[in-house]
C-alpha cells in the first residue's frame, strides 16, 4: 500500500499557526483557517488558492465546507458562528450562543444542520433553515471543553477534556459514553462506520468499537501530551494517521497497530518543538494528506507514485 509521505504543494498564505486544514466532500478542495482571522479555499492538488475570506473575528478554529461546496462555516476565539457564500463571501448567517470559544464545528450531510462543540462544555445543534438564529438543542452533558465533533447520518460524536467521548444517536435520544480518562483531543467514525477513532493527552490513540465501546486496538510513540491534535483513517481504512508535538505525523498499521512511517511538518532545520501538527485531513478517495500547524505552510502530501501535473 502506498501511503501519502512525498510532498507535493506549500500552501503558504496564512500568517501564523493554522488551526483547521478540511477536504470538501469529494476531496476537490480543501479549507484552511486559523490565527489571522481568515479562512482560505485552496485547490489543494495544484497548490493553488482560490479565494480568501474574512472570519467571524479573532482566530478562527475550525472551519468546514457544505456538500455543494457553496456554504462555508466556521467559528473561533469570538464564540460566533459564521456561516458564508462560497462564491461571494458574504455572510449569510451569524449565530450566537456560545460562552466561550468554539473548538469545532461541523455541517451533516445535507447542509441543513451546523453542530459546534465549545470550551464553554456544551454542544449546539444549528437549524440551517430556521428563521431563528438560536440554536435548536443544547447538549450540556460534558463537565468541560468540547475539544471535537464528528456527524454521522444520525449521529453526533464528541470529544472532552473531562475524558468522555460521547454518542448521541438523534433518532432515538440516546447517549452512549466511553470512558477514556484522559483528554480526549480527536474524535472520528472510521469510513465503514464500524468503529471510532479517538486522540488523548496520553499519547494514546484508541480504536473503538461503534456499538459496544470495546477497545480493538491501542496506537502509540508519538508525543501528545499538551496539545490537540488531531488523528484520522486512511481513504481504505487500513491506517491510522496522527499529528504530534514534536512536528511529526505518524503512520500505524490499523490491524498490527505497528509504526510503519513517519514524516516530517517542520521546516528544515528547524527544532522539531517549534511545530505542533494541530490539523490533518485524509482524501476520501486515494492517498493523499493534508497537514497544518503552528508553524509555516498547509502541506499537501501525495504518494510516492505521483508526478506532478502538466499545464
Amino acid at each position: 500500500m502506498l501511503l501519502p509521505t512525498q510532498l507535493a504543494f506549500e500552501l503558504s498564505v496564512h500568517q501564523g499557526p493554522v488551526r483547521a486544514v478540511r477536504f470538501n466532500q469529494n476531496g476537490n478542495y480543501c479549507i484552511t483557517c486559523g490565527s489571522d482571522k481568515t479562512v482560505r479555499l485552496w485547490n489543494p492538488h495544484r497548490g493553488l488558492l482560490i479565494k480568501t475570506y474574512k472570519g467571524p473575528g479573532g482566530e478562527v478554529f475550525d472551519a468546514d465546507a457544505a456538500h455543494d461546496n457553496s456554504r462555508i462555516v466556521c467559528a473561533g476565539a469570538d464564540k460566533v458562528v459564521l456561516m458564508l457564500d462560497v462564491g461571494t463571501g458574504q455572510p449569510i448567517r451569524r449565530l450566537r450562543g456560545h460562552t466561550s470559544r468554539i473548538n469545532a464545528v461541523k455541517f451533516n450531510n445535507d447542509a441543513s444542520i451546523i453542530v459546534t462543540g465549545s470550551y464553554d462544555s456544551t454542544v449546539r445543534v444549528w437549524d440551517c433553515k430556521a428563521r431563528t438564529f438560536d440554536p435548536v438543542q443544547v447538549l450540556n452533558e460534558a463537565r468541560d471543553s468540547v475539544t471535537s465533533v464528528q456527524l454521522s447520518s444520525s449521529e453526533i460524536l464528541t470529544g472532552s477534556v473531562d475524558g468522555q467521548i460521547r454518542r448521541y444517536d438523534v433518532r432515538f435520544g440516546k447517549l452512549v459514553c466511553d470512558t477514556i480518562g484522559n483528554p480526549v483531543t480527536s474524535v472520528s467514525f472510521s469510513r465503514d462506520g464500524h468503529c471510532v477513532l479517538a486522540s488523548s493527552l496520553d499519547e494514546k490513540i484508541r480504536l473503538l468499537d461503534r456499538d459496544n465501546g470495546e477497545l480493538l486496538n491501542e496506537y502509540k510513540g508519538h508525543k501528545n501530551n499538551e496539545y490537540k491534535v488531531d488523528c484520522c483513517l486512511s481513504h481504505d481504512d487500513a491506517t491510522i494517521v496522527c499529528g504530534a508535538e514534536d512536528g511529526k505525523i505518524w503512520f500505524w498499521d490499523l490491524v498490527e497497530s505497528s509504526r510503519t512511517f513517519s514524516v516530517n511538518h517542520s521546516r528544515p532545520g528547524a527544532q522539531n518543538k517549534e511545530c505542533v501538527v494541530y490539523s490533518l485531513a485524509y482524501h476520501p478517495k486515494e492517498p493523499c494528506l493534508l497537514s497544518a500547524g503552528s508553524w509555516g505552510p498547509v502541506k499537501v502530501w501525495k504518494n510516492s507514485a505521483w508526478t506532478p501535473e502538466e499545464d
